[in-house]
């Protein structure tokens, strides 16, 4: 899949993020090329494997899910988004 100045203007909507005209080219072109590689994962023979296969003997490794209360780091993450309201993001609707 190649990604055009269409597709990118969408993801950039999408995502709710600028891109700067001049990275525009280089973006895509990166992003077209992650998708080329992404595509070579489909020619994987994969009819063998259970569904969780997994490359670690034993699992995957796991730790305490412990909750902790830090507030700065919401209010971080929401210094870098345009629109925010009562600790949510605000992004456009996709679904119609």
């Amino acid at each position: 899949m190649i990604i055009d100045n269409t597709v990118l203007e969408k993801l950039e909507k999408l995502s709710m993020l600028k891109i700067e005209n001049e990275k525009k080219e280089e973006l895509a072109s990166q992003l077209t090329e992650i998708l080329s590689y992404v595509e070579n994962l489909t020619e994987l023979d994969t009819n063998g494997l259970d569904t969780s296969f997994s490359t670690l003997s034993g699992g995957t490794p796991l730790r305490e899910d412990e909750a902790t209360l830090t507030p700065e780091i919401s209010k971080d993450i929401f210094v870098h988004t345009p629109n925010v309201e009562n600790d949510f993001f605000i992004v456009p609707k996709i679904i119609t």
